[in-house]
């Protein structure tokens, strides 16, 4: 066995292996074991075995004999050499492995990376096709635009050409016009030359002429201003505000005209020729207590009471199925309910003190007739239409066939009401045909009597109209009242409530108080609110609308503001309806149309200086009465004014339970009212019985005595409601059963649940008696009440006749009783009663709520977003705590909508807060509605109503203080509106003036101007220059230029814009109640129809003043004549009252310019109250100014002196020496001798006045201006320039000072009666039922 040496060639050091025979043979593989790891080990002995057999082939044949052994040897040494070889393959196999295991996890991840990024980018491609979808979607969205657009241009190119072809048209007709006028002007210009010629003529003959209009006298009402304005409006704004020496010696070369010159600051209003007391009593009999006003006219409901025969019941069904919905729908548009009321022919001799009731309550009835009239009628049509003394509208459908005559009692019936058409306004419809004709035929009819003489529309086409085209209509509203929003059925509701409050025929007792009331308001000032207190039922609301009543008829120059609170958590006891209400009260006595905030917070810092502003104008006392005022929630946190100290002629009363008044009042005066005695109880229940003709026994009255002697069984509700439960019987033996059951009540409450127990056992079955249960269950869990015809809708089964004579027992018996249309409790107790009764669970409350919620959210499912689902459904949620349906009904953009524009904006922010949202999220919320919204708008009248929310936003953003949020919408509704209609039209102005309104709040006051001036130009277009939206935008630019100090601008703006207002208020009666005044007279009308009485003379006397109102001289002038003759005759020729007509007829004569006949009336009347009258009385004081003015117009200034004279006396007596009416007489008289050119008897009279106005008023009062400004035209007429134009400076500086009326100071802390107007007006249903849709 050979060493390893000598295997390794000495030249190459090759390896050399042994072969076996010299031509080589194969390696042997030797049989080593390895372990399964090593396999790389065995590769290496394979190769090592394959270079031995190489080596052996190459060798001699020496070698060849040792070939066995020498490989096998050679084969083990190799093999024991490559041990480090092995261990050296074993680390290489290690690290190949864990290459091998790093490439195959490296090559995992890149697997992963590259799946992830394959969903990447399949997510990718998916998104990039919707793109391209939606990228095709917009293409052909664009295409379609443009193809609109190419539409809408063609159309303007039409339009284009029909404008030139109308400018072309006006361009003719207006070179007529002036070639016309210049023609005129010609004929003119030659007679006033032959006129100036016959006057040289005249003169050079030593004639004198006089011409009364060249007066400078204020008097003669040169520049008539009203309360509250008067003092506005300068004449020596052409000098500046600082004039000098020089303008002074400047101004005594150029013409002296009325804008400088001595000016009267006693000024009757505009209505200057009437005589104060007749207006005042004229315009509170109208608006304010109404007892021959029928409550049908007054309420917001149209009940239609329908009469028919078997012959004519299909005339009725097509009536009830076809016509009655659509009157409904007309009347629900406007905010009026429409009942059509009939009782079925089987019934007709059942109900019938039902049926007469319902014939007094109806605005309308409708007799249908053909042959024959049913003697159970006869009692109706002779109640309709031969008794209908109220001359409401009647008509009878009287169908009519060939050869057929109508029974005896037809004929009769309609000669009868032929006879008394006039008088009874009766219409008769014969028709001959078929019924669906006729019935057609009287609808019409129906619907032009509504219109006219129920609603009061003067244009009834167009008005309706618009009614039916505008969603929701408030221009007639900011005609009026410009940006302020109001709500007609608070002030309905108002009426109702005082007149309810008054109807009773007793006084219980009251004249012992009515003293004590008066002493409060000649009680020298400060005095703190009068307090009257009593316990429920006791009478404080019949007793405060008992003095009202007796207040306006002994004294109309007294302002009285009333208030009327409700039940709890209703509207009318609302703080914030409440304060605002009684604000929009006083801007509207003073005239002003300036705007008003809708904040709580801010209404409530502002009423004091409204009340401060009037009083500094108003002559006479401010009287402000709020009813059972301890009602309203946090009473004393919100009616926080009533402790400040108040104008001296204002004084305040107040109602309260004894037991809720708060006790920081309990301290004020006090006029309690003590419980009725014995004696005065059973004298009412006396009377109460008297008048169904059951007569007490001696025992049963001493049993009333002796009953009603403890302070509950002695309060006046307790004893009115033991009268009513005596009246219901029908015998006289049960008048003792009900007198012992009455007798066991010992409280009001427990009297009112024996009164539910009779009326329940009154009833038929039972049926009826849970439906009187369900209708006072929702009536007490409702807001304001339910209405009929809501009650018709929960319950399909009810019928009329049932339900008239289920409410007709509840009102009889003092339970319920009508408010706005609504039925509601007359008094807390009862309403307090029914819950105890019948509510005694929670869950029953919630019960009834969850119905009423059904029927409003069906009604809004129905597109119907009236009032009442915009008062009601938010209401009821907030008392479920229903915070998620309560966020749903408030993003309905209608309800919202509906809640703001009636001014509600207190309660709709009250919603939000209970639902979590500030102003930001509210304003982002509506935005999003209004999108979504706009989505589904298509058709020019969906557009409008988009444009009327955008405005609403905008305006609801605004007076949240987000002014630029409300900028977007308002100018989204510009855009909708000059888009959908015409950059001319009206309603564009209304946006530009709503937008031009943020940007003032906003202080852009440049971009304002403009806007403002945009919609002026579009309204003078459309409407002419004498329309009251043009007198409110000239108002807003004048506060516009008052806010940049451009005082003259502002001035002259403000009177032009009274001009307006003063020959609206002219034209139409009065400003705000022109269809109330047309119904009025027309009432008046027929009531003057019977034989001479002074009522019927006073009644001729306002029906005069009313038609002067209207600017009906003629019709004036016929009334007041027949006035004047009538009370000749009845009273005498003199007494006082004639005196009143004879100062009437001589205020028409004056405004007719027949100065000759109104000098001897008014001579006739001063002559007739100098004898009749105190020396003293205001009336003898109006009628001497208004003959001094007459006087001065013709210019015998001789014969007004001593009227003036007369003037400052009777004001000394009446208000004393130091009373600012008095230095206004002063200032007059002083005025009258400036004229006559005696300036040393005027000076002593100014500087008395000025004196007593800086005492009274403070020195920077615009009285005090004003008369710094006569003393320094005094001083310049007397040559004193330097003087004048120191006086006339301060004079300017007071008017620099005077801040605006809405959110400036308050002119001083002492106020006075002022010698104005005072203007006792309402709010016109028609005017503001249009506030939303109803």
């Amino acid at each position: 066995m050979g060493t390893a040496s000598s295997l390794v060639s000495p030249a190459g050091g090759e390896v050399i292996e042994d072969t076996y025979g010299g031509g080589g043979g194969e390696a042997c593989e030797i049989p080593v074991e390895v372990k399964p790891k090593a396999r790389l080990l065995r590769g290496s002995f394979r190769r090592t075995g394959a270079a031995g057999a190489g080596t052996g082939a190459a060798a001699g044949a020496g070698a060849g004999a040792r070939g066995a052994g020498g490989l096998l040897g050679a084969s083990f040494k190799s093999t024991g050499s490559s041990v480090p070889e092995l261990e050296y393959a074993a680390a290489e196999c290690e690290r190949l492995k864990k290459e091998y295991e790093i490439f195959r996890v490296s090559k995992n991840q890149e697997l992963l990376a590259m799946g992830r990024r394959e969903a990447k980018l399949d997510t990718e491609n998916k998104r990039l096709r919707a793109e391209l979808q939606a990228l095709q979607k917009t293409y052909q969205k664009i295409l379609r635009e443009k193809e609109s657009a190419l539409e809408a241009k063609y159309q303007a190119m039409e339009r284009a050409a029909t404008f030139e072809q109308d400018r072309d048209k006006v361009k003719r007709q207006f070179k007529i016009f002036r070639e016309t006028k210049e023609n005129e002007i010609q004929d003119l210009l030659r007679a006033k030359r032959e006129l100036e010629t016959k006057l040289q003529r005249l003169q050079a003959q030593g004639i004198q002429v006089f011409d009364p209009e060249e007066s400078d006298s204020d008097d003669n009402c040169t520049d008539v201003t009203a309360t509250g304005t008067q003092c506005d409006y300068w004449r020596g704004g052409a000098l500046g505000s600082e004039p000098s020496i020089g303008s002074m010696m400047q101004l005594q070369q150029s013409h002296r005209g009325p804008e400088f010159a001595h000016s009267s600051i006693d000024v009757e209003g505009p209505f200057a020729n009437v005589n104060r007391d007749d207006w005042d009593a004229a315009v509170a009999s109208l608006l304010q207590v109404t007892p021959l006003f029928s409550h049908s006219l007054w309420s917001n409901t149209v009940r239609c009471y329908l009469i028919n025969t078997d012959e004519t019941q299909p005339e009725m069904d097509i009536f009830l199925r076809d016509y009655s919905p659509k009157l409904q729908r007309m009347c629900e548009t406007i905010g009026y309910f429409f009942h059509a009321i009939y009782f079925p022919i089987e019934n007709g001799s059942h109900y019938f003190n039902v049926r007469k009731w319902e014939i007094e309550k109806s605005s309308l009835v409708i007799l249908f007739i053909h042959l024959t009239l049913p003697s159970c009628l006869l009692e109706d049509c002779e109640e309709a239409f031969l008794k209908n003394s109220e001359g409401k509208p009647r008509l009878i459908y009287h169908r009519l066939e060939d050869g057929q005559v109508s029974s005896d009692s037809v004929q009769r019936l309609i000669e009868q009401v032929s006879f008394l058409n006039k008088a009874n306004k009766a219409k008769i419809i014969d028709h001959q045909g078929e019924p669906a004709e006729g019935v057609y035929k009287m609808y019409n009819y129906v619907e032009k009597i509504i219109k006219q003489d129920i609603l009061g529309f003067e244009n009834t086409e167009q008005e309706m109209k618009d009614l039916e085209n505008e969603e929701d209509s408030t221009i007639p509203e900011e005609n009026d009242y410009g940006d302020v929003l109001w709500d007609i059925h608070d002030e309905q509701e108002q009426m109702e409530a005082f007149q309810q409050a008054s109807n009773s025929a007793y006084d219980l007792g009251f004249e012992k108080y009515y003293q004590r009331l008066n002493d409060l308001v000649a009680a020298a000032a400060p005095i703190p609110p009068l307090l009257v207190s009593g316990g429920p039922g006791s009478g404080k609301s019949l007793l405060l609308s008992k003095w009202i009543q007796l207040q306006q008829k002994l004294s109309p120059n007294t302002l009285i503001l009333y208030h009327f609170v409700g039940r709890p958590r209703s509207t009318s006891s609302e703080s914030a309806s409440i304060i605002k209400r009684l604000t929009l009260k006083l801007m509207q006595h003073s005239w002003s149309v300036s705007g008003l905030t809708l904040d709580p917070g801010k209404l409530l810092e502002e009423f004091p200086r409204w009340l401060e502003k009037l009083s500094a104008r108003h002559q006479g006392s401010i009287i402000i009465i709020i009813d059972s005022i301890d009602q309203i929630q946090q009473v004393e946190k919100h009616m926080k004014w009533l402790i400040d100290p108040l104008p001296v002629n204002v004084r305040v009363i107040v109602s309260v339970n004894v037991e809720t008044c708060p006790p920081a009042w309990r301290l004020w005066p006090t006029l309690h009212l003590d419980p009725l005695n014995s004696k005065d109880a059973k004298a009412l229940i006396t009377a109460e019985c008297n008048c169904v003709n059951i007569k007490l026994t001696k025992e049963q009255e001493k049993k009333l005595e002796r009953h009603c002697r403890s302070a509950t069984t002695c309060n006046a509700l307790y004893v009115t409601l033991l009268g009513k439960m005596i009246t219901c019987a029908r015998r006289a033996n049960t008048v003792d059963e009900i007198l012992q059951q009455c007798f066991q009540c010992q409280d009001t409450v427990s009297l009112y649940r024996l009164v539910l127990q009779s009326i329940q056992e009154s009833m038929e079955n039972d049926k009826e008696r849970d439906l009187m249960k369900e209708i006072l269950c929702l009536v007490s869990v409702s807001h304001n009440g339910v209405s009929e015809s809501e009650l018709m809708e929960l319950y399909p089964d009810l019928s009329w006749s049932v339900l008239t004579s289920l409410v007709h027992s509840l009102h009889k018996m003092c339970l319920l009783t009508y408010g706005c249309g609504l039925l509601k409790f007359q008094h807390l107790q009862a309403w307090e009663t029914v819950r105890l009764e019948y509510m005694e669970d929670s869950q029953d409350i919630s019960t009834y709520r969850e119905k009423l919620i059904e029927y409003f959210t069906t009604q809004l499912s129905k597109a119907r977003v009236t009032w009442r689902c915009a008062d009601e459904l938010p209401w009821l949620f907030q008392q479920q705590g229903n915070k998620q349906k309560l966020h749903e009904c408030l993003l309905n953009l209608f309800v919202s909508q509906n809640l703001y524009k009636r001014g509600h904006f207190a309660e709709l922010l009250s919603y939000w807060q209970l639902v979590g949202r500030d102003k930001g999220s509210m304003a982002t919320e509506y935005f999003d509605s209004l999108k979504q919204y706009e989505k589904s708008c298509e058709g020019e009248e969906s557009m409008m109503s988009l444009a009327d929310l955008y405005e609403t936003l905008g305006r609801f953003l605004k007076d949240l203080g987000l002014l630029s949020q409300a900028v977007v919408p308002l100018q989204r509704s510009l855009e909708i509106r000059e888009t959908a209609l015409d950059p001319d039209h009206p309603r564009v102005a209304q946006s530009l003036h709503q937008l031009a309104g943020v940007y003032v709040q906003w202080k852009k006051f440049g971009n304002a101007e403009q806007l403002y001036k945009q919609a002026l130009e579009i309204l003078e277009n459309a409407y002419g220059s004498e329309h009251p939206l043009i007198a409110r935008e000239l108002d807003a630019l004048a506060t516009l230029y008052q806010k940049q100090n451009k005082y003259e601008q502002a001035e002259h703006l403000r009177k032009k814009s009274f001009k307006i207002r003063q020959k609206v208020a002219r034209r139409k009666g009065n400003l705000y109640g022109f269809a109330l005044l047309r119904r009025r007279a027309l009432q008046l009308e027929e009531l003057t129809l019977g034989k001479d009485t002074p009522d019927n003379a006073r009644t001729l006397n306002e029906l005069g003043v009313l038609y002067y109102l209207q600017n009906n001289l003629e019709a004036a002038d016929l009334f007041l004549k027949r006035s004047l003759e009538m009370r000749e005759r009845v009273l005498g020729p003199d007494h006082p009252d004639c005196a009143q007509s004879l100062n009437n007829l001589a205020a028409l004569y004056n405004e007719k310019k027949q100065y000759a006949e109104a000098e001897e009336l008014y001579e006739r009347a001063l002559d007739i109250r100098r004898r009749a009258l105190a020396p003293d009385h205001p009336s003898l004081a109006y009628t001497g100014k208004h003959l001094a003015i007459l006087y001065k117009k013709v210019g015998k200034l001789d014969k007004a002196v001593p009227l003036y004279e007369l003037a400052v006396e009777i004001r000394q007596k009446s208000f004393g020496p130091k009373h600012p009416s008095v230095a206004t007489a002063l200032v007059n008289l002083a005025v009258l001798y400036s004229q006559m050119k005696k300036p040393i008897e005027a000076l002593p009279l100014y500087e008395r006045a000025l004196k007593i106005y800086e005492d009274s008023l403070g020195r920077m009062h615009p009285r005090v201006g004003e008369t710094l400004k006569n003393l320094a035209v005094l001083s310049y007429e007397g040559g004193d320039f330097e003087k004048a134009a120191e006086l006339y400076k301060r004079a300017m500086e007071i008017k620099e000072a005077e801040t605006s009326l809405v959110g400036g100071n308050a002119l001083s802390r002492h106020s006075s009666s002022g010698d104005t107007f005072s203007l006792k007006t309402t709010l016109s249903p028609n005017v503001f039922l249009l506030h939303g849709q109803r």
